[in-house]
């Protein structure tokens, strides 16, 4: 009979139902449940990754209310955002825009 080497291969730890039936649980939360180990890993993950957005989109708010009263409180910086942005000119005088490589990639993307 092959079945009692085998049995009496095994630890006699192993061999105790309840043991066993605890691992077989273990490893069914381990790996296969709604809740499982692995899920949370990667929720944490995702959550580390949020918290990194929050603190980035938050010093761009403060960045972006600072430049905001920047342009409310100062005529001459209202006039020097709007000939950057939006390559406003007086009249009577020439506006040369120069365009570094890395621009001209995004804008042949925007445009195709």
């Amino acid at each position: 009979m092959i079945k009692p080497r085998i049995f009496n291969k095994i630890p006699p730890f192993f061999r105790n139902k309840f043991i066993l039936t605890g691992l077989i649980f273990f490893l069914w939360l381990l790996l296969f449940d709604g809740n499982s180990l692995l899920d949370k890993f990667r929720e944490m993950k995702d959550l580390k990754q949020l918290a990194r957005d929050k603190e980035y989109y938050l010093n761009r708010i403060e960045e972006d209310k600072r430049k905001l009263n920047e342009l409310k409180t100062n005529n001459d910086n209202l006039e020097k955002f709007a000939r950057e942005q939006y390559h406003m000119k007086k009249p009577n005088e020439d506006l040369y825009i120069i365009v570094s490589p890395a621009e001209n990639r995004i804008i042949n993307r925007e445009n195709n």
